[in-house]
């Protein structure tokens, strides 16, 4: 299981911290890269008639930008560009650690964490700017007595208290568990006959597909979920 273990490449401290260069920090510098040279490389010319890499950008640009005006309406298209740069990025992440032997950053629960604390500090600081100390009373659902809200406001404050937790935990398990399930039954291909790897390399095969389409879905539900805490931010549906 080294892929998953962190490495330092060369050691630094600042302030008595230990912030050393590491493998996923190598790797988070990789998928900036790559995103920012697709992008800039793809709308380079802005045709009329796009070419395929130009087409895959746009088609990436509507299609989140659709999400965004259905979850958010006009007025949330204002955090499109940061809604979009959390989605492509933890995309980016997920499919470079499909690649044999690469690090996957979005299976360590620390980065994942903190992706999602910033959705959710973000999401918590523009609902107080917004509505002020109104904001709380997402946390009392109108119409209901008054004897259950004893019940109901411990609940709805631990709910929220747990959005980053749980959209963290979501989008870390699932890439954990994936690439765990191949790691798994590569050790298997290995150890076994030739005859005895027939099933062990089909199987990594047919799960390596289901993986790309779960790298691509745990992006898009990391960028969904961050549309509905904001939505609740604006709008304070409930």
């Amino acid at each position: 299981m080294e892929q998953f273990e962190v490495h330092k490449i060369f050691s630094l401290h600042l302030f008595g911290q230990d912030v050393s260069f590491t493998n996923s920090a190598l790797m988070m510098v990789v998928a900036l890269v790559l995103i920012s040279g697709f992008m800039v490389f793809a709308m380079r010319s802005r045709s009329l008639v796009p070419t395929r890499i130009q087409s895959m950008a746009e088609v990436l640009y509507e299609y989140i930008a659709g999400m965004v005006k259905e979850n958010l309406g006009e007025e949330g298209m204002k955090y499109f560009p940061w809604i979009f740069s959390i989605f492509i990025f933890v995309l980016v992440l997920n499919f470079i650690g499909l690649i044999p032997g690469v690090f996957t950053v979005t299976s360590h629960i620390i980065v994942t964490f903190a992706l999602a604390a910033m959705v959710w500090i973000t999401a918590t600081v523009i609902g107080f700017w917004k509505h002020g100390f109104k904001y709380l009373k997402l946390f009392v659902p109108e119409g209901v007595p008054f004897w259950l809200l004893i019940v109901i406001v411990p609940i709805e404050l631990i709910s929220y208290f747990i959005r980053p937790i749980s959209h963290s935990v979501r989008l870390f398990a699932n890439m954990m568990a994936g690439h765990t399930m191949l790691e798994v039954f590569a050790g298997f291909a290995v150890m076994l006959p030739w005859w005895g790897k027939i099933a062990p390399t089909g199987f990594m095969v047919a799960f390596t597909g289901l993986e790309v389409l779960v790298a691509f879905l745990q992006a898009l539900i990391f960028a969904v979920l961050t549309c509905i805490y904001l939505n609740d931010a604006l709008h304070m549906h409930h």
